[in-house]
């Protein structure tokens, strides 16, 4: 789903989980006239969503390791991975935003 029938100025009047006589054209969900056409949040809010999200679970995934409730090394390889990059990349930004040093705060 969805196959959408349009009128003849191209807006949509229906979506249809099969395809039929006037309604052959094929759109994702997440497209953003089918998401108007529902009412819903164009797609695009889902990337900072996303973002948000993300960053909720590296805190939960921080908060369980220090109360050892969770080592790094019991998630799988490829998660691990990605957990110390970000961490590595919010620490080297973070070093970069810090222009006024510790030593240097009377």
């Amino acid at each position: 789903m969805p196959y959408v029938r349009r009128t003849c100025e191209g807006d949509i009047t229906a979506l249809l989980a099969e395809p039929e006589t006037g309604a052959t054209e094929y759109l994702p969900a997440t497209h953003p006239e089918v998401c108007a056409f529902l009412g819903h949040a164009l797609p695009h809010n889902f990337s900072g969503l996303d973002a948000e999200f993300i960053r909720v679970m590296e805190d939960l995934i921080d908060v369980l390791t220090d109360k050892n409730l969770l080592r790094i090394t019991d998630l799988p390889p490829e998660a691990q991975r990605k957990l110390l990059a970000r961490k590595d990349m919010r620490k080297r930004m973070k070093g970069a935003l810090d222009l006024i040093g510790d030593d240097d705060i009377i």
